[in-house]
């Protein structure tokens, strides 16, 4: 008994499966996941972690200047958050860096 997987086939069937699905030809060849632009990714994060970053210095200068609906824990937590986010973001950019770096010593 054979294990091999005829993948013509499946692929016949798979396109059968899409055609009776009402799916037509040109988006049943497409694939499934979007492409994803990383510098838009990149971009992103570092606006979130600046956003984080903001909200904490806001909450802080609340807090300093006596607003009774800030609290001090809300404070603690923003910061918090505002300095876990900043060294994942530095640790991705080490990794980043390593990566680069071990690309370039690469012998063409």
């Amino acid at each position: 008994m054979s294990n091999s997987i005829d993948t013509n086939s499946i692929l016949l069937q798979l396109r059968a499966m899409a055609q009776d699905a009402g799916i037509p030809a040109s988006e049943a060849q497409q694939p499934a996941v979007a492409a994803t632009d990383f510098s838009k990714i990149l971009q992103d994060s570092l606006q979130q972690v600046s956003n984080r970053q903001a909200e904490a210095k806001q909450l802080r200068e609340s807090y300093e200047s006596g607003n009774p609906n800030v609290e001090l824990a809300d404070v603690m937590i923003a910061a918090q958050k505002a300095r876990i986010s900043f060294e994942a973001l530095t640790q991705v950019r080490n990794k980043m860096v390593s990566a680069y770096k071990e690309v370039m010593s690469m012998p063409l």
